[in-house]
C-alpha cells in the first residue's frame, strides 16, 4: 500500500475519534489492517536490498509519497496536531522495517518485520505486488474515502 494511503487514513481515523488514547493505537493498526487487501507498490529495491549508494531515487519516491498524503490531509483537514500525529502512526510500521534494514541484528525489529510481511502476504502473492487494476482501484478507494471522512 502506498504511504500516502496510510497517512489519510490514520488522518481519517483522528479526525473522526478525537481521543487520542484511542485514536493512536487505532491509527497504527490502521496500517496492518489496509495491508490485507490486494494492493500496489511502487519499487524500491535498492531500499529493501540495503543498498544505500544507488537508493536516491527510491527515497525519493518515498519523500514525494508522504509529501503528497500530508498535502491531502492540509488541504481537506482542520489540521490539528491530534490529525499529523495519527498520520505519522498509520506509516510507522513502514519506518520500523526500514530500520530493520539498518539494523539488521535487532531481535524486535526482526520480529516486527516477520509480522509485517505475514500481514502483506495474507492476501497480497508477489505476482499481486506489481501494479494490477485491483490494487490501484483498492487504494483510490481507501484514498478518496479518507478524504471524505476528513472533510466531513
Amino acid at each position: 500500500m502506498i504511504l500516502t494511503a496510510h497517512l489519510l487514513t490514520g488522518a481519517a481515523i483522528a479526525s473522526k475519534i478525537s481521543n487520542p488514547a484511542l485514536a493512536f493505537p487505532l491509527a497504527f493498526l490502521s496500517h496492518y489492517l489496509l495491508d490485507l487487501p490486494p494492493q500496489t507498490e511502487y519499487e524500491v529495491e535498492n531500499i529493501k536490498k540495503a543498498r544505500w549508494h544507488k537508493a536516491s531515487s527510491d527515497f525519493l519516491k518515498v519523500f514525494l509519497d508522504i509529501f503528497f498524503g500530508m498535502l491531502l490531509i492540509i488541504l481537506f483537514s482542520d489540521g490539528s496536531p491530534i490529525i499529523f500525529a495519527a498520520a505519522f502512526l498509520a506509516i510507522v510500521p513502514d519506518g520500523l522495517h526500514l530500520l530493520n534494514l539498518i539494523f539488521p541484528r535487532s531481535k524486535p525489529l526482526a520480529w516486527h518485520q516477520r509480522l509485517h510481511s505475514a500481514i502483506n502476504l495474507i492476501c497480497n502473492s508477489k505476482i499481486q505486488k506489481r501494479a494490477t487494476w485491483e490494487g490501484i482501484i483498492i487504494q483510490v478507494i481507501i484514498i478518496l474515502t479518507a478524504i471524505f471522512l476528513l472533510r466531513g
